[in-house]
């Protein structure tokens, strides 16, 4: 008992390579028959009523959003039953579908139909060549691979290569090109240097390279790199000056040793005053300002928010305090007299061209007039 003559013969029967549809994936040419078509058919041979399909399982295996965008993954596998003259005969397939779109019920849904409809059409397959088995068979029939243009072949150059290392073998152009700036202004200052030191001491750039022992290669470096940063810019005597921040740690290992200000406790912690100079990204006031506070009324500081308010209710001047404990540890220098200016009328001087005798004196010249100048007594 089995399927009769009628459906024998159609399930012999080659599939119309009309309804065979193409699709590339990954690079490959696959072939396949649609969803519908498997279906017509099966009603055809086996009859409305003599098969059925089953989903036994389906999963989401991927659901992704991003952006606004929603990407979902379903995993299916369907069972196909035929009665054929009071047999039952039972196949099973699954299959995968995958979903796009800005609605996430649609792309579920999408996804969902699409891995039933590719269980169902590999569970068909397995009847016969009428549900695409020929598909199926490794070779150009299911997949075609097809080839990857080969790059144009171009001539290889016995010249060799200037101006870049025998290391550099990458074909990433450089920094400075791949940014868009048209040259490194740093090397060219530093290749016009060498240039004119090569010119200074009568050899050139062709007997340097042929005495090293890659010709093609310059060197990494330059021999001698001069310091493209001189020294350091002292940002208090700009135009818009910036304060001083200094720095000193054995000031404050002194006022840490000092009686806390409140309290009178010790040991204690050097506290720096935050409303003594303009506050910066990272940086504390300079040590200058800083006064001694037990741990307690330190902690209690930090938590007050407002500390000129929190000075002015304890009536402690904590700049004044800062600034004795500074000259303590940084006794004053002896002050230089400033200079004072030189006389540069007739009124000022004795008549004879000379100041008196507190004042300081300066060379005159020939037509009786004295420089402008201030010198320093010192």
């Amino acid at each position: 008992m089995g399927f009769s003559a009628r459906q024998t013969l159609a399930l012999r029967r080659n599939l119309d390579h009309r309804q065979v549809r193409t699709r590339e994936l990954h690079g490959r040419e696959l072939s396949y028959i649609e969803g519908w078509y498997a279906i017509s058919e099966a009603n055809r041979i086996f009859g409305f009523d003599g098969w059925s399909r089953e989903t036994i399982e389906s999963r989401s295996v991927l659901a992704r959003e991003n952006r606004g965008s929603f990407h979902a993954v379903y995993l299916a596998r369907v069972r196909v039953t035929v009665q054929a003259d009071g047999a039952t005969i039972i196949r099973e397939g699954h299959g995968t579908g995958e979903g796009r779109g800005t609605s996430p019920g649609e792309v579920h849904d999408i996804a969902l139909k699409a891995a039933e409809t590719d269980a169902t059409k590999r569970a068909l397959a397995t009847f016969g060549r009428p549900f695409g088995l020929e598909l199926y068979r490794g070779g150009n029939a299911t997949a075609q691979q097809k080839p990857l243009p080969s790059p144009p072949s171009v001539p290889a150059t016995a010249e060799p290569r200037v101006g870049f290392h025998p290391d550099d073998t990458t074909p990433i152009p450089r920094p400075s090109r791949y940014y868009g700036r048209r040259q490194n202004e740093l090397a060219e200052h530093f290749r016009g240097e060498r240039r004119q030191a090569e010119r200074a001491t009568g050899t050139s750039t062709s007997s340097t390279m042929r005495a090293s022992p890659s010709p093609s290669a310059p060197p990494l470096a330059p021999a001698t790199m001069p310091d493209p940063l001189p020294g350091r810019i002292d940002k208090s005597l700009l135009t818009f000056a910036e304060p001083k921040r200094l720095r000193d740690k054995g000031h404050l290992r002194f006022v840490a040793s000092q009686p806390c200000l409140v309290c009178g406790r010790q040991p204690c912690d050097p506290h720096h005053l935050r409303f003594s100079q303009p506050r910066a990204l990272g940086l504390k006031v300079s040590d200058e300002f800083t006064v001694p506070l037990c741990r307690g009324h330190h902690r209690q500081l930090h938590q007050a928010g407002n500390e000129v308010t929190w000075w002015e209710n304890l009536k402690i001047k904590p700049l004044e305090v800062a600034r004795g404990l500074w000259e303590q540890t940084h006794p004053k220098a002896q002050v230089r007299p400033k200079a004072q200016a030189l006389p540069n009328s007739a009124e000022e001087t004795d008549g004879a061209g000379t100041a008196p005798d507190d004042a300081s004196t300066a060379p005159i010249e020939a037509n009786g007039k004295t420089k402008p100048i201030a010198v320093d007594p010192q």
